[in-house]
């Protein structure tokens, strides 16, 4: 008989809420010898080991202490599945059958700093600096009682209740990648569902049925998302039909919750994947309903680009520019530049498809919804600004702008300018060359007179050439509505000319002055 190798899922789909036997084997030799092909179990041992050997040090000395106090502590969660994928990182997260009171007791003596922020749902979190190997390393760690825990029908916050085992711990896991133990300091693998051939297949499955696991919680229905995008795994398709069939039980969940999973989503290297999975699966509806809106219908009269398609096509243009690591503002700001779109399309008479104004009105549903979504003021801020500016530069043409045009896309844009440049030139997804060469040419046109105009200039910090004392000595008045009246009228004086000398902005104020006495008089 061929011995079956489990690293590849077989043709037929688990049963819904079948588990399997729980599998407790030394870590050495994961997961069972006599069910894994010599190679692929050498490459499998050879990076978690060499991942955990990295950490022992510090796992090995906590669980000890948890041993010596008569309580078991294991590896678990996010920690073991990225150990097995080769890139576990000073993050590691923990579960014992010791009470969060316990756990206090152990880890205070050993770490550098506790949290008790968690508490509440059996979490302690502890900081502790290890030399490993020739490097001082920080280590962020958190112990979690084992546990339950699930929703009511009406509630936003999960009820937690503490279990006795580690089967009962894993089973309450959201996927079976995330439901693998490593037992401490006995290195023991211990995998009651599945979880390594899942990781194998790359395929994100439920311990329990999906409705069990998304009626207890139903962020796992975003984190399913998140994964497939943060790891670029598959969602089984039972995983998929209880989505779409649950996707109302989402709304039971705080935004907070939700933001923090639609951030990691987008900040991940394949955004791309969960977002069309949350689309397709009518999350989107609920907690982001300007997403599928975009895709818009078309007809042979009324052809035009297809908005979503393209919203996801900027995003990761956008992503390749990005210079200094993922920048969450410039994401969600190319995600959602066109949302306007929707609400102000028009069939014109010659067969166009119009969307005027359609980033003024997409600037204030970026506000509306992120600020639905408990996002902070300076993000909404700056995100509906992106989304408001986005077009621009297609005022620009071929160049004819003035240098007080040049001036005014730099103030308005401010501290934006870069992540601005970047929408711009990701919005360009024609598939004509010579009209996507013409706008990039055009943009780097643009580019080297703001370059030459900051240099000139001082454009980062665009002001009048007179302060407000200057304005008051002259005017001879003091502080009030009239000083903020000059200070604007110099300042778009600047704008428009560029630097004035002394004497010159004077004459203007002076000007100016009498221009508004006379009109009051």
């Amino acid at each position: 008989m061929r011995r079956r190798n489990p690293l590849h899922r077989r043709s037929g789909a688990r049963k819904p809420g079948r588990s399997r036997q729980p599998r407790h084997v030394p870590f050495s030799v994961v997961p069972n010898a006599n069910e894994v092909s010599p190679s692929a179990l050498s490459q499998v041992q050879r990076r978690a080991v060499s991942e955990l050997l990295r950490v022992s040090p510090v796992a090995d000395d906590l669980a000890r202490r948890f041993q010596d106090a008569g309580f078991g502590l294991a590896l678990v969660g996010g920690s073991v599945r990225d150990a097995l994928l080769g890139r576990l990182g000073n993050d590691l997260d923990f579960t014992t059958d010791a009470r969060p009171e316990d756990i206090l007791k152990i880890v205070r003596p050993w770490a550098d700093a506790v949290w008790e922020v968690g508490i509440a749902f059996g979490t302690v979190g502890v900081q502790k600096d290890a030399r490993v190997g020739d490097t001082d390393q920080r280590f962020q760690i958190e112990v979690t009682t084992y546990r339950s825990e699930s929703y009511d029908r009406t509630s936003r916050k999960p009820e937690v209740s503490y279990g006795n085992s580690i089967e009962e711990d894993l089973v309450r896991r959201d996927f079976t990648v995330n439901a693998m133990a490593v037992a401490l300091p006995q290195k023991e693998f211990i995998d009651p569902h599945g979880g390594l051939e899942d990781l194998s297949a790359r395929v994100l499955r439920t311990p329990s049925t999906p409705e069990e696991s998304f009626s207890d919680d139903p962020l796992r229905m975003l984190r399913a998302a998140r994964f497939a995008a943060q790891l670029d795994f598959e969602v089984a398709p039972d995983v998929v039909a209880a989505m779409k069939a649950m996707s109302g039980r989402i709304e039971i969940v705080s935004a907070e919750r939700v933001r923090d999973e639609l951030n990691k989503l987008t900040l991940s290297v394949h955004p791309r994947k969960g977002l069309a999975l949350l689309v397709d699966s009518g999350l989107a509806d609920r907690v982001l309903p300007e997403l599928p809106a975009l895709r818009l219908e078309s007809d042979e009269h009324h052809r035009h680009k297809d908005v979503y398609e393209h919203s996801l096509t900027v995003l990761e243009q956008a992503i390749d520019l990005e210079a200094d690591g993922p920048d969450l503002v410039l994401r969600l700001a190319a995600l959602l530049h066109d949302i306007g779109k929707p609400r102000t399309r028009r069939f014109e008479q010659d067969g166009r498809v119009s969307f005027h104004h359609h980033e003024i009105v997409g600037a204030k549903m970026v506000k509306k919804r992120l600020t639905a979504l408990k996002y902070s003021n300076d993000v909404v801020k700056d995100i509906s600004r992106l989304v408001e500016l986005h077009l621009r530069f297609h005022g620009y043409g071929t160049g004819e702008w003035t240098d007080s045009a040049v001036r005014r896309y730099v103030r308005d844009a401010g501290p934006l300018l870069d992540r601005l440049h970047k929408l711009t030139r990701s919005d360009c997804t024609t598939r004509n060359k010579r009209k996507a060469s013409a706008l990039s040419r055009a943009y780097d046109g643009l580019e080297e007179r703001i370059a030459q105009l900051q240099e000139q200039e001082e454009l980062d910090a665009i002001r009048p050439d007179l302060d407000g004392n200057q304005i008051m000595e002259i005017l001879g008045v003091g502080p009030g509505p009239v000083i903020g009246a000059a200070y604007t009228f110099l300042l778009e004086l600047r704008l428009e000319n560029g630097p004035m000398e002394h004497d010159t902005a004077v004459a203007a104020l002076k000007e100016w002055w009498a221009t508004q006495k006379a009109t009051q008089s």
